[in-house]
Order: C-alpha cells, then sequence, then structure tokens
C-alpha cells in the first residue's frame, strides 16, 4: 500500500511511536539510506563546488538531470540511468567547452539548458504510461525509492568519496590558487575536468531526493553555510556534510508526514541554517568592530 493512497498521517509528538510508524513502510527506509548517501557526497562535492565559485556549473547539470531522467522514463528504464548519463555527459561538455577557451562558454551552455529543458518535457508529453507528471523529477519525492536504487547510489557514492579522498589535497591548492598550483606542477586541468564528473555524478544522485530544480539545497546551501561559519577546511567540510544529513531527514520527515513536495522542506531547512549562519556571521563582526575604547583620562595618562 502507498503511502500516496492513503490519508496523510498525523504527528502524534510521541517521537518513538511515529518514527517506528513512518518506519514500518520500506520504501521510507530506502529514502532515508539514499538520503544519507545523497546528502554525504552533495555536501562533500558542494564544498568544492563552493570552494571554487562553479555554482553556475552546477546548475548547468542540474538542469540537464530533468530530461535525462524523463527520456530515461520514455525509453522504459529506470530514471536513475537517465540522471546519471546526462549529467555526467553534461559535465564532460563543459569541462570540453573550458578547454576550447570558448569565449561564448555562457552562451551556449544558456542555449543547450533551454532546448534539453524543452526536451524533457516533450518526453514527458510523450510517454503514455502511468507517470505523476514532471512534478516528481522537478521537486522530488521520498515515494518508489527502491533497494536496488539504493545499492546504485551507495556504490556511486563510495566511488565519488574515493576518488576525492585520492585527489583532495591537490584539489584544494588548485582551487585556492592555480596559478600557483600550476607552477608547482599540479595537473590543474586533469584536475577540474575529473571534478566536472564527481560533480555530475553527485548532482545525479541529488536529483533523486530534492528533484532536478532544487539541487542546490544539498549541493551548494550545506557548504555555503558551513564555510561561512568556519575557514578551516576540515571543520567545514565535516560542518557542511552534517548540516546535509540534518536538512535532508528532517525534509523527509516533514514531507511524510504533510501533503507537500520533499524538495520543499529539505530546501527550506538547508537555508534556515544558511540565514542563521550568515546572522551569527553578521553578529560576529558588528561585536568585531565595537572595541570598548578608553577612556580620556587614562589615555592622556
Amino acid at each position: 500500500m502507498l503511502l500516496a493512497d492513503t490519508a496523510v498521517p498525523a504527528w502524534s509528538w510521541n517521537l518513538i511511536a511515529d518514527f517506528q510508524q513512518m518506519w514500518s513502510f520500506p520504501f521510507m527506509v530506502n529514502a532515508f539510506r539514499a538520503g544519507a548517501v545523497t546528502a554525504v557526497v552533495s555536501a562533500v562535492v558542494g564544498w568544492f563546488v563552493v570552494l571554487r565559485r562553479q555554482t553556475f556549473a552546477a546548475h548547468t547539470v542540474s538542469a540537464v538531470a530533468f530530461p535525462g531522467a524523463a527520456g530515461a522514463v520514455l525509453l522504459g528504464v529506470s530514471a536513475v540511468y537517465g540522471y546519471f548519463a546526462l549529467c555526467v555527459a553534461a559535465a564532460l561538455v563543459i569541462a570540453a567547452l573550458r578547454g576550447s577557451g570558448d569565449h561564448e562558454e555562457s552562451a551556449l551552455t544558456g542555449t543547450v539548458q533551454a532546448f534539453l529543458l524543452a526536451a524533457g518535457f516533450l518526453f514527458i508529453a510523450l510517454y503514455k504510461g502511468l507517470l505523476e507528471g514532471p512534478q516528481t523529477i522537478l521537486f522530488g519525492t521520498f515515494l518508489g525509492i527502491t533497494s536496488t536504487q539504493v545499492t546504485v547510489l551507495t556504490g556511486v557514492g563510495i566511488g565519488v568519496l574515493a576518488v576525492l579522498a585520492l585527489i583532495g589535497r591537490q584539489l584544494l591548492f588548485a582551487s585556492i590558487d592555480p596559478q600557483v598550483a600550476a607552477g608547482r606542477g599540479v595537473p590543474v586541468r586533469a584536475l577540474s575536468v575529473a571534478f566536472l564528473v564527481l560533480l555530475g555524478a553527485a548532482t545525479a544522485e541529488a536529483s533523486q531526493i530534492t528533484g532536478t530544480l532544487l539541487v542546490f539545497a544539498l549541493m551548494v546551501i550545506p557548504a555555503a553555510t558551513a564555510q561561512n561559519l568556519t575557514a578551516r577546511p576540515i571543520l567545514s567540510l565535516a560542518l557542511a556534510v552534517l548540516l546535509a544529513l540534518a536538512a535532508t531527514w528532517l525534509g523527509l520527515t516533514a514531507a511524510y508526514y504533510s501533503p507537500y513536495p520533499l524538495g520543499f522542506f529539505v530546501t527550506s531547512f538547508a537555508f534556515a541554517g544558511y540565514v542563521t549562519a550568515r546572522g551569527m556571521h553578521a553578529l560576529h563582526t558588528i561585536r568585531g568592530r565595537i572595541r570598548p575604547s578608553l577612556p580620556a583620562k587614562e589615555v592622556t595618562a
């Protein structure tokens, strides 16, 4: 029995009973597992995205996830394969454009985005089977997440994190000061291509939870929040992971006990954390500027 066929369950404020009731559904257990994997991978990759100021690239890759998923459904295969195929392909195209030195990179990328989004809606229109419509792909859902999907996400996530662990030190150097890194013999160009491919895989993962339009909820917001709170790389990275996990699990819980899309809740919780971090940073800055001055008598003395 699917949750969509029944009334929305009521939150009783008995936390143990509420979570037991929610986790009695296998798809919710799978959703929390998939959400955990997605949150960790997205936060780690997103931390480098924010550091390298490549949020436009992340937006581009997330935009093409929609036609990828829609095309896969039209072809009769799982949407997850469409997510990964087109996201990684888009990342490679971006890498090729940057390597060619094309000054019209942004315009060309935007043109391709518009065409692929239109193609995605065409694929939805052509599909004649049972489909809730583009809302699920665009804004995410916890329904229908299978054990196979969790296995695929876990395997891809382990691969992404393993590659990042191997190149992370050099990637950090190249992200902070690419000119000096290149002078020291760091393969800046190869690292950029490798990272864009990892970005494509991570974006495809995040799209399973937040939908293709709200990937920034896990890819950028937790990392930006963490980097506002601390400049220490290791601490900032760990904090980004914790924030992404919190936003994902809170979003899943809120979406289960309400009729509204999962992506909305994940984004809202992540955004609330960012606003809080910005407020704390602003307050700290103001306090730093207001320093107690010595009385005039003490200064002249």
